[in-house]
């Protein structure tokens, strides 16, 4: 039997029929721009044929070759929208019933003139439309009868949306409800649209200042039914409208959002468009009756594929904590004092790395998870939106995004449990961190002054990572830090040197913007020893303040505004020649016509005696003859 397309299926369209689940046949296919991550397509059903855009989650499809030229395809999923006074069908879902197959009929474009009611011209093969092949932009006609198998299209249920109105009479047609669509679904060429969806994550309100003036903004994460996901901004008047009334784990209905390109370098999701809300966006608490929302979503990767991760990317992990340290204050790079407490995680890709929790988190999960390991139990944690750091090893830390759940019930959790007690608390995980922790395994790579030359670290690809026991013999004092940018780009600082304008202002070339007070941070330049040689060192912000003990801002204000010449240098006098443990970053630079090995200090604790011994004692008995 020949292939029947579904007859009059384009004008049905057109006219609002969005219900029925037609054959049609795909004509062409072009990517849209240069990105080529959404395509056109132009649909025909034998007599008319209309424009198409393919959702995004279909550009697999594309991509695979399952749909091409030629596919006839059953549109499950799809929506009519309107484009500069142009009618556009997007197809949401869609499934192929044959891959290749010769051109069907004589379609012509479809005019807002052509009707439902009309009929397709009356062929000589008994109604059956015919094939058309094309060579050279000719085309020949001939029988389809007998070239195509019988077949029975595979018919899938289209998404109903969940009732969300009453019946309380008529209903002009600009006020009716949006229909509810998945997430997945979303794209700027809809009119009208609503999401069904749970908020999993809500930012904090950030202040901001550009050339427009003052403002304020936030943002929270969604989740539908189908997996979807997508993050909603509010600026302004809007903040002042939605902030208090979004709470995490309750169901919204959400419409009359704009639709704008995702900013990934602060937008984590697996979503290329983010909603923005506007004052005549609407915001409904639904009552969550199936159930039929996670509560969560994750993405988990085993802790060896950080190793190789990107600086700066965002991870779902999870793993095993074995070992949790006190919180300690620590300046941040604006001034301000937070908190800062580090974790060990372990999972069964035989890797453990260091998790940093910053500020609040210390406090809620870090206290709770410090009191289970000092009782003996090991719990499992899964973290969300963590972000992954290059300083010492690999690490992972909180950013104002990341959640994370104590024992949670899902299946990895579960697995990683019986993989925990089974046996694996006794599997010798690697650290990927390189980093050693108070009362932790001693797996970082201990050198001296002389092998750091000797062995020639920091000349290949990549940087050597190393612990030196050492002292500091002397510390350049004319220039030990810089002024700095105070201002925050995203969720960073900006940190760039700034210079004093004409007016005794201080102004930023990075952010264009001139501030009445700047930021200060160490650039110190020391000379380390230990019994071997000694080699010259650069200590940044924070082990800058691990070594001298005070802030660069301090430091600098007892200088150059006080001008307390006795308590400058007492500081100084302070950390000379006494033991450090120095995690060093080593790594050959090009510095003008010449290449460098510069030595940054990473980290930088005093020497703690009990452990060291112990250390040294454990290498005796490694070499010790049995």
């Amino acid at each position: 039997m020949p292939v029947n397309l579904t007859q009059n299926a384009i004008s049905a369209i057109n006219a609002g029929d969005l219900n029925s689940k037609p054959l049609v046949q795909v004509l062409d296919i072009k990517p849209i721009g240069n990105s080529q991550e959404r395509y056109r397509l132009v649909l025909s059903d034998g007599v008319l044929t209309e424009h198409a855009m393919l959702a995004t989650q279909l550009n697999d499809r594309v991509k695979s070759g399952r749909v091409r030229k030629g596919s006839v395809v059953q549109l499950i999923d799809y929506i009519c929208s309107t484009v500069q006074n142009r009618k556009i069908i997007v197809v949401l879902n869609m499934e192929t019933i044959i891959p290749n197959c010769e051109i069907i009929g004589n379609p012509t474009m479809f005019l807002e003139s052509d009707s439902v009611d009309q009929n397709p011209e009356p062929d000589n093969n008994c109604g059956r439309p015919t094939l058309h092949t094309v060579n050279n932009n000719n085309l020949s006609v001939r029988n389809a009868g007998n070239n195509m198998q019988s077949f029975r299209p595979s018919v899938q249920p289209p998404y109903q949306p969940p009732p969300n109105y009453k019946n309380h009479g008529a209903i002009m047609k600009n006020e009716a409800p949006a229909r509810i669509i998945p997430i997945a679904a979303l794209n700027p060429y809809q009119g009208r649209w609503a999401i069904k969806a749970r908020v999993t994550a809500k930012g904090d309100i950030r202040r901001y200042n550009n050339a427009r003036g003052d403002g304020k903004v936030f943002s929270f994460d969604l989740l539908d039914s189908d997996g979807g996901e997508i993050r909603a901004t509010c600026f302004n008047a809007v903040v002042d409208r939605f902030y208090d009334a979004i709470e995490v784990g309750k169901v919204y209905l959400i419409s009359k959002g704009s639709l704008k390109p995702a900013q990934k370098n602060f937008n984590h999701l697996k979503n290329e468009w983010e909603i923005f809300l506007e004052a005549t966006s609407t915001v409904d608490l639904c009552p969550d009756e199936d159930g039929s929302i996670p509560q969560q979503q994750f993405s988990f990767r085993p802790i060896s594929d950080i190793e190789i991760a990107e600086n700066n990317s965002i991870f779902d992990v999870i793993g095993v904590v074995t070992i949790v340290n006190p919180s300690v204050p620590i300046l941040r790079k604006n001034g301000m004092e937070t908190q800062r407490r580090i974790l060990n995680l372990k999972d069964q890709s035989e890797r453990s790395v260091e998790l940093t929790l910053w500020g609040d988190f210390c406090n809620r999960e870090g206290q709770q998870l410090q009191e289970m390991v000092d009782s003996g139990l090991s719990p499992v944690l899964a973290v969300k939106a963590g972000k992954v750091n290059d300083f010492s090893g690999k690490s992972i830390g909180t950013i104002s995004s990341t959640q994370l759940f104590i024992n949670p019930d899902s299946p990895e959790a579960h697995r990683l449990r019986v993989w925990f007690d089974r046996g694996g608390k006794n599997t010798v995980s690697q650290s990927i961190s390189r980093d050693i922790m108070p009362g932790g395994p001693k797996n970082e790579i201990r050198k001296s002054m002389s092998q750091i030359k000797d062995e020639g670290l920091g000349r290949s690809d990549k940087p050597d990572w190393v612990t030196v026991n050492a002292t500091i013999s002397f510390i350049k004092t004319d220039t030990f830090c810089y002024t700095a940018c105070p201002l925050m780009i995203g969720e960073r600082q900006c940190n760039k040197k700034v210079t004093k304008s004409g007016n005794s202002r201080w102004q930023c070339d990075r952010c264009n913007q001139e501030f009445d007070e700047c930021d200060y941070r160490y650039l110190l330049q020391a000379q380390v020893q230990d019994h071997t040689g000694l080699t010259w060192v650069t200590a940044f912000q924070e082990s800058g303040e691990e070594i001298l003990g005070c802030s660069a801002k301090e430091l600098y204000s007892l200088k150059y505004e006080e001008q307390d010449d006795v308590r400058f240098a007492e500081i100084i006098r302070g950390c000379l020649f006494t033991k450090y443990l120095f995690r060093l970053k080593i790594k050959e630079e090009m510095y003008g016509d010449e290449q460098r090995v510069k030595i940054t200090v990473v980290k930088a604790e005093k020497v703690n005696y009990s452990a060291e011994t112990k250390h040294l004692l454990d290498l005796v008995l490694k070499v010790r003859p049995r």
